[in-house]
């Protein structure tokens, strides 16, 4: 980790911590995750991993060259930094979105689930990721009530749901709503359905259509060979006794006291991570 310099924390999870870091020979900026050594390096951080790094869409997060390291204290993941920071972030500025824009980042949303070939399960949560866009609150609070959790939870179990009076949505996006909040998963609208669906297709960018420039073969061929990766993450899943005061994390610069203190608490499962253009 020498070759890095620290510019900034960025988040922090379950997972560990996240930092920004500059390459001192390249000037160019990449996100390190950083996870403990020991037990928290299990089969799924070990699958993510694996997984990961052969993913090549330009809405996914990408690994670097070299995507995987150990420090004395933690295993380090490099990856792509996403400059346009956190989707929710930008909605919680603007309070929604347009219906235009909120359409541009969900086709990119759903290009990137769509590459992955995830399950249908995922079209439920990435239409709450569009509710959320366009209306500026969950679809399943009760608006007069929306910390009553128990509301919430019967709620989504009645699918029972409203887009606000004062926001004004199409009926294209409603009938896509529509089609996406539905109890039985059998019934639900599939990624296919969403990326055939009108509203959907309005003004999809060119690099999004079927046969579009980021569809390939192609998969990401880093530097660091399958057998060395295993071999690292195998490594890193030995404890190391440390101090409990300070632990430098990359040569003297990254202080264990410090991923606790004015970090952004940022909830991320860590399994799919969606790199939106600005």
């Amino acid at each position: 980790m020498e070759r890095y310099e620290i510019v900034k924390d960025i988040g922090s999870g379950n997972f560990g911590v996240a930092r920004l870091v500059r390459d001192k020979l390249t000037r160019e900026l990449f996100a390190v995750k950083f996870i403990e050594r020991g037990q928290k390096i299990d089969e799924h951080v070990q699958r993510e991993i694996m997984n990961h790094r052969s993913l090549k869409h330009s809405n996914i997060v990408q690994f670097k060259e070299i995507q995987v390291l150990l420090t004395p204290t933690h295993l380090a993941i490099v990856m792509e930094y996403a400059a346009g920071g956190e989707l929710f972030g930008r909605i919680c500025n603007a309070g929604r979105f347009s219906e235009n824009e909120a359409r541009f980042f969900f086709q990119q949303l759903i290009s990137g689930v769509s590459y992955c070939h995830s399950m249908i399960a995922d079209v439920w949560s990435c239409g709450v990721t569009l509710f959320v866009m366009i209306a500026g609150a969950y679809p399943f609070e009760d608006p007069d009530d929306p910390k009553n959790f128990r509301k919430t939870i019967n709620r989504i179990l009645a699918v029972h749901y409203s887009i606000p009076d004062h926001v004004q949505v199409s009926i294209e996006c409603r009938h896509l709503l529509s089609q996406i909040f539905v109890e039985n998963p059998e019934k639900r609208i599939t990624i296919a359905g969403i990326k055939s669906h009108p509203w959907f297709l309005k003004n999809l960018p060119m690099e999004l259509m079927e046969g579009g420039s980021w569809q390939s073969n192609d998969v990401n061929i880093p530097s660091q060979s399958t057998e060395e990766v295993l071999s690292i993450i195998q490594e890193a899943r030995k404890s190391v006794p440390y101090p409990n005061t300070v632990t430098h994390l990359i040569e003297g610069n990254m202080d264990l006291d410090d991923l606790d203190a004015e970090v952004e608490d940022v909830e991320t499962s860590g399994d799919f991570v969606c790199h939106l253009s600005s």
